[in-house]
């Protein structure tokens, strides 16, 4: 801890360090906030509802489309996640190409389907070693963008795994993060049936300490941004009911695998040779 707040310091976010340390300490009753990606037109406001409140969050990357026509880990956006990472936000892979575990195969393999990327819609089937490869690949780009590491933990798109897919991460090095039943905040939802309101009031109602919660950087679907609308005073009304946030490297069931073990340092970079079972979308 002392380490990483001289590192803090020396690199001139003093007043970070200073408040991130003071919450660790005394966050008696935490839950965790993280953000997977998305079109990234609430990014910006989401960083800066997170500054205003002093919260630090875990994001899980993937380099899915934006709503400016490029994707969420490209060189527009390169000098936003180095601004997270040194704001004290901790990162996971959310594969590459945001690709959805559909089902194991008989011969150890696994049905997936990217919903981004040059393959985006096809089913593909993948050794479990082209799935390690699919995690390092975010981890490359994080490197790449910030020059430093992602923490050892993904999030699989849709949050869909089958023990057998978790065995093949925890392999390479990946523990798999979920989240609460509570903490789903809804930010997929439609507006329609579950407007903001409905969803503030239900998170503020069910959501106990050592809650994952979870929500997006945008949802192409909903009409109704949850984010910031939601964002502030949910965080407001979690402080005011006693809870404090924390990042998934201080949460008990990871915080010993991380402080032991850390991704590649070079994890590969080249897209892993895959092969097409069906190039339907259903």
């Amino acid at each position: 801890m002392r380490v990483v707040s001289k590192v803090l310091h020396a690199i001139g976010l003093s007043s970070i360090a200073t408040a991130l340390f003071a919450a660790v300490a005394t966050c008696e009753q935490p839950v965790y906030l993280s953000f997977d990606t998305g079109h990234m037109q609430v990014a910006p406001l989401v960083a800066d509802v997170l500054l205003r409140q002093n919260v630090r969050a875990t994001f899980f990357l993937a380099n899915e489309p934006t709503r400016t026509g490029g994707t969420s880990l490209d060189e527009v956006w390169a000098p936003w996640w180095k601004a997270m990472a040194q704001q004290g936000h901790v990162f996971g892979s959310h594969t590459f190409d945001h690709v959805y575990w559909l089902s194991d195969t008989a011969d150890g393999r696994f049905a997936m389907r990217p919903s981004a990327g040059p393959q985006a819609g096809k089913k593909l089937t993948w050794t479990p070693a082209q799935y390690c490869t699919e995690l390092n690949r975010s981890a490359t780009r994080f490197e790449e963008m910030t020059g430093e590491k992602i923490l050892p933990l993904f999030r699989a798109a849709g949050g869909k795994t089958s023990p057998a897919l978790v065995r093949a991460a925890r392999e390479c090095g990946y523990e798999h993060v979920g989240w609460a039943a509570a903490g789903f905040l809804g930010d997929e939802l439609s507006s329609d049936q579950y407007p903001n309101a409905l969803l503030l009031e239900r998170a503020l109602r069910n959501i106990r300490s050592g809650d994952i919660l979870v929500a997006h950087l945008g949802i192409w679907s909903r009409q109704d941004p949850w984010a910031p609308a939601v964002l502030e005073p949910l965080i407001e009304g979690l402080k005011q009911k006693g809870f404090c946030f924390a990042t998934m490297d201080t949460h008990p069931a990871y915080r010993e695998k991380i402080r032991t073990q850390q991704v590649p340092l070079s994890a590969p970079t080249s897209t892993p040779e895959l092969r097409k079972t069906n190039e339907s979308t259903d």
